[in-house]
């Protein structure tokens, strides 16, 4: 069989590939903005033409969506592209998100002990910073639902797997309204702030001591009261 001649890539699918294999690494989450054009022409080293050829051909093979004024989105990897119809369902039936808690429990209890394993120095110093953030919340009775969130989010980045992370940020953006409903209806006293405080403190010390069994314990242990939260808060609303 004879060999046949090797074509150069073009200079705009050189460019698609890097930004796919960084999307792919988990460097950028569903959700996340590419940079801007101007800023990705200067990365690259190439003209701003080129960049935007790239980012058509990725927006045609899904891994991201361009908008008009509102820059380039990384799309979910495992969330369908008409939609999150698992939002719509949580909408209308809310005890189904005591599904999606129970289905939680048993995705980041895993999430937790991989990371524990997975962990990088630039992982670690993130979730100190968020945990950091939650206690200066607490002194000041301050809720901590973004830091929360960002919270497990950056737990599912440190296991270095892609999957998890597309998986976690799909779920919780589909959850996104029930927990901030239940976040203003049930997390109320000190004594609840302190109690989730302390949840996710045990969870990242799990992580820095490298220890994914755990981790894995302390984050079953916090989503389990999470669980039950999320039932009363559910009992509470039906008729």
């Amino acid at each position: 069989m004879p060999f046949q001649p090797i074509k150069p890539k073009k200079v705009s699918t050189q460019i698609a590939d890097q930004i796919r294999a960084s999307i792919l690494a988990g460097e950028f989450a569903p959700g996340d903005r590419l940079p801007p054009e101007r800023e990705l022409a200067e990365s690259f080293g190439v003209s701003r033409p080129s960049v935007r050829e790239a980012l058509n051909l990725l927006a045609a093979a899904g891994p991201v969506s361009s908008y008009q004024g509102g820059g380039t989105v990384v799309l979910s990897l495992v969330e369908p592209s008409a939609g999150n119809p698992l939002t719509e369902l949580i909408r209308s039936q809310q005890e189904r998100a005591l599904d999606v808690v129970e289905v939680r429990k048993g995705l980041e209890s895993w999430t937790a002990f991989y990371a524990a394993q997975r962990a990088l120095p630039g992982d670690t110093r993130r979730l100190e910073e968020i945990i950091a953030g939650m206690e200066r919340n607490l002194e000041q009775m301050l809720p901590c639902e973004d830091l929360d969130a960002n919270f497990h989010i950056v737990i599912a980045q440190a296991t270095h797997n892609v999957v998890w992370l597309h998986l976690m940020q799909t779920i919780f953006d589909a959850m996104k309204e029930f927990q901030q409903s239940v976040w203003r209806a049930v997390y109320l006293t000190a004594e609840d702030q302190q109690l989730l405080f302390a949840h996710h403190r045990s969870i990242l010390e799990a992580i820095l001591r490298r220890d994914p069994e755990a981790a894995r314990q302390a984050m079953l242990e916090h989503l389990t009261f999470a669980e039950q939260r999320s039932a009363a808060y559910v009992t509470r609303r039906q008729p």
